[in-house]
Formats: C-alpha cells, sequence, structure tokens
C-alpha cells in the first residue's frame, strides 16, 4: 500500500472533497473545498474525478515523505510552491514521486487556499457519503479531525502510470465586484440599506475561517429588526445581524439561521471569494438568477474544456516569452460547479 507520512502541516490541514450534499434537512452541513474549481484542476492533473477527496491547506502549508509505494500529486490553488526534495515544481504540473522522496507546500503568497491532489486517491472511508471533513461537527476527515504531524495516510493506488501532466494556457485570474443574487430576505432592509451593500466597499476581518467569513465596512440598515424565524441557509449566504455589517456564509457554515440575509454570492463566483485573505477589499454586483444560472454553466463548460488542454509534462515551451504569457501566480479561482448540483 502507497503511503504518506506527514511531518509537519499548518493546524487548518484538513482533507476535503466535493462537499457532503443532501443531508441539511438533518442539520449536517456540506463541508468540502472551500475553492471547488482548485480541487477539480487538481485532480485532473493526476488523472482522478474532479471531487475526489484531497488535502486542502488554508495559508500554510507542511511538510511530507512518501513512505511507501509511489504516488502522483498536483497543487492548485492560491500561490504557494510546491517542492520536491527542495526542488520546485512547475506551477499546474503533476509531479510522480517514489518511496524515501520528500515534499513541501509553501505557504500562500496570494490567497488562502490551496489543494493537494493525489492520484487515485485517500483509502479513507467516507462518512455520510463524503471524505469531506467538518471540524466542527467531528465528521469526516482524518478520524474526525485535521491532519497533524505523524499521522500516515493511506492511499487507494500502489503505484502510477502514464506521463505527468502539464495544463497549458490555464485561466486567467477574474477580477471586479463578487457577484450576488439579493434575497432571500432583502425586503428586510431599507431601501438605503440595499443601497449600501451594494454601493460600499467591504474589507474581510480577521474574524474569517471555513464557517463564514466577517466583512467589516458601512452598516446596512434593517428595515424593521434584525431577527427572523430561522430558515435555511446555503453556502454564499449573506446574513446581516444587528451590527449591521454583513457575514458570508462558507463550506463549515450552520444549516439554519435567525439573521436576515440581503444576497446570496452566485455559485460562479464562490471560490474568487474564497481566496480573499483578510484584510482584502470586496464589493458586490447585483444579477439576475438567470445570469448566475448562465454563469455558472458557462464556467462548467470552460472547466470541462481544460481537459483539451492538457500535455505531456516537459513537452512545453518554457522560453522566458512563453512563461511570461502564462499565469503562474494564483491559480483556478472563478467558480465552476456541476450543473446538476444548482446553478445559483
Amino acid at each position: 500500500m502507497a503511503e504518506i507520512e506527514i511531518l509537519d502541516c499548518g493546524a487548518a490541514t484538513t482533507i476535503q472533497d466535493a462537499g457532503r450534499y443532501g443531508l441539511q434537512r438533518f442539520g449536517v452541513g456540506p463541508a468540502g473545498a472551500m475553492d471547488r474549481d482548485s480541487l477539480a484542476v487538481a485532480n485532473l492533473l493526476v488523472g482522478n474525478e474532479p471531487g475526489e477527496a484531497a488535502i486542502e491547506f488554508a495559508g500554510i502549508g507542511g511538510r511530507f515523505r512518501v513512505a511507501s509505494g509511489e504516488i502522483r500529486i498536483a497543487l492548485v490553488g492560491a500561490e504557494a510552491v510546491l517542492s520536491v526534495d527542495g526542488q520546485p515544481v512547475a506551477p499546474f504540473t503533476s509531479v510522480t514521486l517514489r518511496a524515501g522522496d520528500g515534499f513541501s507546500v509553501g505557504p500562500t503568497r496570494s490567497g488562502m487556499f490551496t489543494v493537494l491532489a493525489i492520484a487515485g486517491g485517500l483509502d479513507i472511508a467516507p462518512q455520510l457519503g463524503s471524505r469531506s471533513l467538518h471540524m466542527r461537527a467531528g465528521i469526516g476527515g482524518y478520524q474526525g479531525r485535521g491532519l497533524r504531524a505523524g499521522n500516515t495516510l493511506p492511499l487507494r493506488r500502489d503505484a502510477v502510470d502514464g506521463d505527468d501532466i502539464a495544463l497549458i494556457d490555464p485561466p486567467l485570474l477574474e477580477s471586479g465586484p463578487i457577484r450576488v443574487v439579493l434575497g432571500p430576505q432583502d425586503d428586510h432592509f431599507t431601501a438605503e440599506g440595499v443601497e449600501t451593500f451594494l454601493a460600499s466597499t467591504y474589507t474581510v476581518s480577521q474574524q474569517a475561517d471555513r464557517m463564514g467569513y466577517r466583512l467589516s465596512g458601512p452598516k446596512i440598515a434593517h428595515a424593521d429588526g434584525f431577527n427572523i424565524v430561522s430558515d435555511g441557509i446555503v453556502t454564499g449566504a449573506i446574513q446581516v445581524p444587528g451590527s449591521g455589517e454583513p457575514i458570508v456564509l462558507m463550506a463549515d457554515r450552520q444549516t439554519t439561521g435567525g439573521y436576515p440575509k440581503i444576497a446570496t454570492i452566485i455559485s460562479a463566483d464562490l471560490a474568487r471569494f474564497a481566496q480573499m485573505r483578510p484584510g482584502s477589499q470586496v464589493s458586490f454586483r447585483a444579477v439576475s438568477v438567470q445570469d448566475a444560472i448562465a454563469a455558472v454553466r458557462s464556467h462548467a463548460k470552460r472547466l470541462a474544456a481544460l481537459r483539451d488542454n492538457l500535455r505531456v509534462a516537459g513537452t512545453i515551451d518554457l522560453s522566458s516569452e512563453r512563461l511570461l504569457s502564462l499565469n503562474l501566480v494564483g491559480g483556478w479561482v472563478s467558480a465552476a460547479m456541476d450543473a446538476s448540483e444548482g446553478a445559483a
């Protein structure tokens, strides 16, 4: 059996896949990778299905050793360097390692989350249909918790075949306001409050984690109090408590809440928002439900089309002109989810 030994890693290093769905009525949230696009692209580079479980890093990387077998890995996401025995691996490229090889993931220099995919996936039993760790619930992951130094991760594949793969012409980083659909409780805010939300620039505060990002900035005025009968919450919902400052709910969110939600980030922009570090500035732009559906379908097509941009590693033009033409900082940051899982 192939195994990876963890020599050290950040406290927020976890196992995440595409998420745990269909259980919110029982109070079980989805968890899953914060940047599902990076998860899909990393898995593409090692020959896995897009939602296969991988190792997610939040800001801080780690050091590892191949304890046994032969493995193939790829790192995608925020700007961080994957190195093998001290030698950096080109971005958007898979690499094959053998027993005794050491590798490391550096800290992120921009963005927040990186994903390390491993060919064949982790040999860890799913819980409630997913290997994703929901940290607060203690479900999934490695024995119901995050990864630590001394853990050994078994893999489902002992060896790999074929060549390492590189992705040419990776997608460019997107910019501009984060798109939202207003509601479901935008009528619980004054017209001036909604205008404040859409016209202002907010800052991601230090109170940001896998459960939610609290934003600092202009106060949003409620129309008549800030409590509602608790109702369902989706990832990307933006609730506004009594303080008037918005909170964006993320992968490890609760399943219901009693604060009115002024808007919801569209699926196509979730990964881009998730990569914002504390101190980052963000603004929002309202779009229609129809626009949100069109955006996620477009992103899904673009993600699927990346298969046509795969080449055997080492066969790519690495001249300085070629490298300067590529996006080598950051990674895939715009969301692209399976259209069958929802559009908005």
